[in-house]
């Protein structure tokens, strides 16, 4: 997509790359220095267990407050109007909830485990461990294999960039800084580059939705998306919108982000006490609500200005008036607005924070799923054990492993359907299972070695979510959807055409015949629904062995 061919042109400026390039430079050298206080691998993964309230609070949300959940997040502002925001407001009731309760959380950490895997090894046996281990990389890896498509979009809509090779170069060298830093600083540069992008990133995208409500018009954005979305655009339960089994799915992906997602779970593995985990949770709740707030503000913001009379050529490329933009475009229509909008010189702090904050979410991510890899999947297999300097050299091994996958995944792989959906059932190839097994394995004494395994196997049926699999499902007849008339306007990239396979364009009937796919959170919901069921069948067959102090009582 080439915007200067239409006339549209950034106010990305020479000065904001000098910014740019200086706060990256300084961010990773910090990274760098503070290697000198890694000495084993509780430092490197956890940090020593040392974390207090609010600096884990901060690299908590300056983890999850990544480049891709501004992109993300952006993108659901722009397709759902102000309805999206039951979505943050669904993570921060949730997070506020397991804070005050310490749910999961609080018994993990008196556990003293570094991962979620090596709780399973403690309840329910080695091979749980493994097994879990290997999905919860999987899933992870799979998850932020679009981490770097995101971050490349973004590029392309700030700075004006059109060649694929340059962009290319561009998140290849972030990547390796990325690499760099996290590779010799583990989890204590993570804890102190995540602060300081925490308060750059936070105060940039308030600054950013001042600036666009006074560029827009508070009373023109209420207007514009009421005219656009109509009730669905602030309804979040209108059936022409998100629907009720898409909330009751984000409570649920509120309550994994939190304390179920291995990248969150870790902050309160590093807390000093179980009572900083619960001020933690608290206090994040706010965090995790604001995370989504001001991104979707920002994606609602990118709508209003794209479908206003004057910009028609940007309305034809992201709201064309048959169909729907793909998903790889409207990605892109945050960065574009904000180029538009934003002057030179503050242009570059944002894009400084934002591209601070790719690498931030990077750093942990890398760190989560090859510590999970090290010490859940390869580590179990050795009756000895690893020593502490094996273990950390593994770690890194799979670190830069991990970035060369996710650097050709980000790359190639055809989204076909919203950033958010496909993170949200990616990881419920994990999640899914995991829920059934924390929760129970933590409060149902009952629970059992082969109803873990089963709930373990049975969350692999959230891969059926991703729209790739329902697509290669189709001409097998294996369809997971449903067949509706509806008028040609409202044909969007999800659906299917069952007569004929042409260009909407070319359609000249005012309706068309159309596959629905059933949406993710119809699969995910399911599959946890299937997990929690094969959990309880699992274990009431085939009871766990009591101990002997069990067998006493």
């Amino acid at each position: 997509m080439d915007l200067s061919a239409i006339g549209i042109e950034t106010n990305f400026s020479t000065l904001d790359w000098c910014i740019v390039v200086g706060y990256l430079l300084v961010v990773v050298g910090v990274g760098v220095y503070v290697k000198r206080y890694i000495t084993n691998v509780t430092d490197f993964i956890v940090a020593g267990r040392g974390l207090k309230t609010f600096l884990a609070v901060a690299t908590m949300i300056g983890t999850e407050l990544g480049l891709v959940t501004v992109m993300y997040s952006s993108q659901k502002g722009f397709s759902g109007g102000f309805a999206a925001f039951h979505i943050a407001l669904a993570a921060a009731v949730v997070t506020l909830v397991v804070g005050l309760t310490g749910f999961i959380v609080v018994p993990l950490r008196r556990l003293k485990v570094m991962t979620i895997p090596e709780f399973y090894e403690k309840r329910f046996g080695r091979g749980v461990r493994i097994l879990g281990g290997i999905i919860l990389a999987l899933s992870g890896i799979l998850n932020m294999g679009l981490f770097l498509k995101a971050g490349s979009l973004f590029v392309m809509g700030i700075t004006g960039l059109t060649q694929t090779a340059h962009l290319n170069i561009i998140m290849t060298v972030l990547l390796a800084m990325v690499l760099l830093y996290t590779t010799l600083g583990g989890m204590v540069s993570i804890v102190v580059l995540d602060y300081i992008q925490f308060v750059v990133l936070s105060f940039g995208l308030l600054i950013a939705s001042l600036l666009s409500i006074r560029y827009l018009g508070w009373s023109n954005i209420i207007e514009t998306v009421s005219r656009i979305k109509g009730q669905a655009g602030f309804d979040p339960f209108d059936s022409e919108g998100f629907g009720v089994p898409y909330v009751v799915w984000m409570f649920f992906l509120g309550l994994v982000s939190c304390a179920v997602w291995q990248t969150a779970v870790i902050r309160a593995c590093s807390a000093e006490n179980t009572r900083t985990v619960k001020r933690i949770y608290t206090w994040a709740s706010i965090g995790f609500l604001m995370r989504f707030l001001l991104p979707y503000f920002l994606g609602i913001c990118a709508l209003v200005y794209i479908v206003q009379p004057e910009q028609e050529a940007l309305r034809g490329i992201f709201a064309p008036a048959h169909g729907s933009a793909d998903s790889q475009v409207t990605l892109m229509a945050m960065p574009v607005f904000l180029s538009q909008i934003l002057p030179a010189g503050f242009i570059g702090i944002i894009s400084a924070g934002m591209l601070a904050a790719f690498m931030s979410t990077h750093d942990s991510y890398l760190l989560c799923w090859s510590s999970v890899l090290t010490q859940d999947v390869v580590a179990p297999w050795f009756k000895r054990g690893l020593s502490s300097k094996a273990r950390l050299l593994l770690t890194r091994v799979f670190i830069i492993g991990i970035g060369v996958f996710i650097l050709i995944w980000g790359l190639w792989y055809d989204l076909g359907q919203d950033l958010w959906d496909y993170m949200a059932i990616s990881g419920a190839i994990y999640f899914t299972g995991a829920i059934a097994l924390l929760v129970f394995g933590l409060y149902w004494k009952r629970a059992s070695k082969v109803g873990a395994y089963a709930a373990l196997v049975c969350g692999l049926l959230a891969l059926i979510g991703l729209t790739p699999v329902q697509n290669l499902l189709n001409p097998l007849k294996l369809r997971f959807g449903f067949t509706e008339e509806i008028a040609v306007e409202k044909v969007t990239k999800k659906m299917v055409l069952v007569a004929q396979d042409i260009p909407i364009e070319e359609i000249t009937t005012k309706t068309v015949e159309v596959y629905k796919m059933i949406g993710s959170e119809i699969v995910g919901l399911a599959v946890i629904a299937l997990a929690i069921l094969a959990m309880i069948a699992g274990s009431l067959l085939f009871p766990r062995s009591r101990t002997s102090s069990e067998a006493k009582e």
